[in-house]
């Protein structure tokens, strides 16, 4: 592998992930350019939430290397993890807002819990987090007092709070009617051009893919199957490739 690549922010040579006899992960590479937005589509059970589980080591791999803001995982121990993790930002399928606590504490728990600001600049931070997501006005509700659409945008609002240089989104717009899906496809791209940050959306939303993402690639079996800009994955003559990116026309 060339030094070229080591700078890179996410970096995934031969992957593969087994879960007894399962094979979910097969031989996956992929590289992530600085300020790219990267969307991994593929069907319900290709292994796309497992592969953002393996970059934040949430789960170790069985074989393959995976570097991360320059670091490679495999070679870290818990505390220089974290201290990677803390470069990642990490969206939930759910959202996974704490229930007990409001959305300001939510969005603050990061804050409290890595940093050393005070009370008062946690406040501030949190507002200008949920400013850039359109919920500062939510600021006391419960998350069950808040729609789903409105839950994803404080999950974001979370993920965002360390100022991470990577942010791992999955399945951001599921769930979501198409108005609201729209609103979070389009706040990944405002955020994206604010932020300059490196993505990862897992997503088996081929529309909104369109909207947010420079580049896709397709999960099947195990492998990636195609990888190119929007128009080139659907101009592929590949049937699964052209049946999938129909799908979501």
């Amino acid at each position: 592998m060339g030094k070229k690549n080591d700078n890179l922010p996410i970096v995934v040579n031969d992957l593969h992930k087994a879960f007894g006899d399962q094979s979910v992960l097969n031989g996956i590479d992929l590289r992530v350019a600085p300020g790219e937005t990267l969307a991994v589509l593929g069907r319900s059970g290709t292994g796309k939430s497992v592969l953002l589980k393996l970059i934040i080591r949430l789960q170790a791999p069985d074989s393959g290397t995976i570097r991360v803001a320059g670091q490679e995982l495999a070679n870290l121990n818990e505390e220089q993890l974290n201290q990677v993790r803390k470069k990642v930002g990490f969206l939930f399928q759910q959202a996974a807002l704490y229930d007990s606590l409001t959305v300001e504490e939510n969005v603050a728990f990061p804050l409290s819990r890595h940093t050393r600001m005070s009370g008062a600049e946690q406040k501030e931070r949190v507002r200008e987090l949920l400013a850039d997501v359109g919920m500062d006005r939510e600021l006391g509700k419960m998350p069950a007092e808040i729609s789903g659409g409105m839950q994803k945008r404080v999950g974001l609002a979370r993920a965002l709070a360390l100022e991470p240089e990577i942010l791992l989104f999955d399945e951001p717009t599921s769930g979501l009617d198409p108005i609201t899906a729209g609103e979070v496809g389009e706040l990944i791209v405002a955020l994206k051009q604010r932020r300059k940050m490196s993505a990862i959306v897992v997503t088996h939303d081929v529309q909104q893919a369109q909207v947010f993402s420079d580049r896709l690639v397709l999960l099947h079996e195990g492998k990636i199957l195609a990888e190119g800009t929007f128009v080139e994955l659907q101009e592929s003559q590949n049937e699964v490739v052209a049946q999938f990116m129909g799908h979501g026309s």
